[in-house]
Parts: structure tokens; C-alpha cells; sequence
């Protein structure tokens, strides 16, 4: 979610509560509505820890999900250098083609793969490019020492990376279960409506509003906070971009061509498959 429109749902939300408490405080008897202030204040100061709680522990847990997300995207692209560099290792021509896969691998997963998980859309869906390494790979036959080593770091390499995308895949469709969003719109819910029946006519208009203000827009803050880290890959600020593929990507290129290795790339730009 873009910073400008957080801030301007916070004050627009706060604006509200506001609004509708200064026109409570209108009729509101003087006091509040409340004879016991005392009590009643404990009884919200229950009804807020349980929700304070609540919304801490899901904060946690959707910072978690979005720092592993972020772990695994840079460790996949790292597995993607790495195994760029165990291919060189393996006789031609299954050299150059792993190497080409890998590259078209690492385009597919930055424009298709990435703008699918902002959407929400990608599904269980594979990449193409870790099929066609596998289907390469079947086909070599280590013949010395070095390549039968390199098979190895190879296998082992294949399941980091593909254990890494889990955990950047997973991250697109948030953690955090549909029906406890519902209670944590009910317990704001409550907790709005609670403060209402503190409208008292008795204390200045400025005091009335920075009392429900400041409770309101903090809970929206923290609640579009949580958005954010449960939605990792939106657009605005805090959003997961693939930039450690990119780096990848360019770190492969600029590798290469400092070896003087020209490696025929089945794939153009966007990761798409061309030619037959």
C-alpha cells in the first residue's frame, strides 16, 4: 500500500471517529454516560489489552512470514549464481544450456512470475525453466571425478533453490487466517464504539476529539501496518521488488562476459521461451 494513501486512510478514519463523537457529546448527559468512570475504565482497559494482544501477536506473525518471503527471494537468487557457477563445470553441451536456463529462469521469476504474486494470482503454478533444467540435467552422464562432484553440488543446489521459491511463493497469499481479520475489525469495532460512551459535554470539544482520535488512528495505523506485512509484494513502501534477482542476473552477465563466455539464451528478456 502506498505511504500518501495509509496516511490519508488514518486521517481520514480518525476524522470520522472525530466526527461522530462530537456529535454523540451533543446529547451525552455531563460526565459521560458512564456513573462509575473508574469502573468503566477497567472495563476498557480489559476489552483493549485483549486486543492489543491480538493484533501484537498477528503483527509478529506476519512480520515473520514477510522476513522469511524476503529470505527466500534472496537465497533463490543467490542458488541461481551459484549453480551458473557449478554449470561451467559439466561438459558441453549441457554447459551452455544449463547455464541459458538459469538466466531465462531468473527473467521468468522478475516479469512474470513476480507481477503474478503482487495480484495474488500465482497459484501453485511452476516455473517453466526449472522443468527444462531438470529435463537437461537427466541427460548428462558425469565421466570424471570433477563433474560427478558437480552433479552432486548440483542436486543440492537444485533443492535450496527450489525450497527458496516455496517460501517466496508462499508469502503472496498472506498468513493470516480470514476469520481472525474478522476479529480484529470486531474488536476494533468495540473498542470505537466504547469510547463513544465517554462523550462528555462537560470537557472542550479539542479534549472530546484527541480522545477518540488518537485511540482510532492508532488502531488503523497497526491494522494497515498489518496489511502491509501479511501482503508483502504490493507497490508501495515496505514492498518486496526482485531485486536480488535483478542483481543476480547482472552479476551472471557481467561474469560471463568477463571469462569471454557467449552463451546462447533460449528466452528473451521477459523469460519467455523463443525460437524452437
Amino acid at each position: 500500500m502506498n505511504l500518501v494513501w495509509a496516511l490519508l486512510i488514518t486521517l481520514a478514519v480518525a476524522g470520522i471517529a472525530v466526527a461522530v463523537m462530537l456529535l454523540v457529546r451533543r446529547r451525552a448527559p455531563e460526565g459521560s454516560y458512564f456513573t462509575d468512570g473508574d469502573r468503566a475504565s477497567g472495563v476498557f482497559g480489559a476489552i483493549a489489552t485483549g486486543f492489543s494482544v491480538l493484533l501484537g501477536f498477528m503483527v509478529f506473525l506476519a512480520f515473520t512470514s514477510y522476513d522469511k518471503t524476503r529470505s527466500g527471494a534472496e537465497t533463490e537468487a543467490t542458488m541461481v549464481v551459484q549453480q551458473v557457477e557449478t554449470a561451467q563445470l559439466f561438459p558441453p553441451p549441457a554447459s551452455a544450456t544449463l547455464t541459458g536456463e538459469l538466466i531465462c529462469y531468473g527473467r521468468y521469476v522478475v516479469n512474470d512470475e513476480w507481477p503474478r504474486m503482487r495480484a495474488g494470482t500465482i497459484g501453485n503454478s511452476l516455473n517453466p525453466w526449472g522443468i527444462a533444467l531438470f529435463v537437461t540435467l537427466k541427460g548428462v552422464e558425469p565421466k570424471t571425478a570433477s563433474e560427478g562432484s558437480a552433479y552432486d553440488q548440483w542436486l543440492g543446489q537444485t533443492s535450496q533453490r527450489e525450497q527458496a521459491r516455496l517460501d517466496r511463493v508462499h508469502g503472496s497469499r498472506g498468513v493470516i487466517p480470514t476469520p481472525v481479520w474478522y476479529g480484529l475489525f470486531f474488536l476494533a469495532a468495540v473498542v470505537f464504539v466504547y469510547m463513544l460512551f465517554f462523550a462528555d459535554p462537560g470537557e472542550g470539544p479539542v479534549t472530546q476529539g484527541m480522545l477518540i482520535g488518537s485511540v482510532v488512528s492508532v488502531i488503523t495505523a497497526l491494522l494497515i501496518l498489518l496489511v502491509m506485512l501479511d501482503r508483502p509484494y504490493h507497490s508501495g513502501v515496505g514492498g518486496l521488488e526482485p531485486v536480488a534477482m535483478d542483481r543476480s542476473l547482472d552479476y551472471v552477465d557481467r561474469a560471463l562476459g568477463s571469462i569471454h563466455t557467449r552463451i546462447p539464451v533460449p528466452c528473451d528478456a521477459t523469460g519467455a521461451r523463443v525460437g524452437s
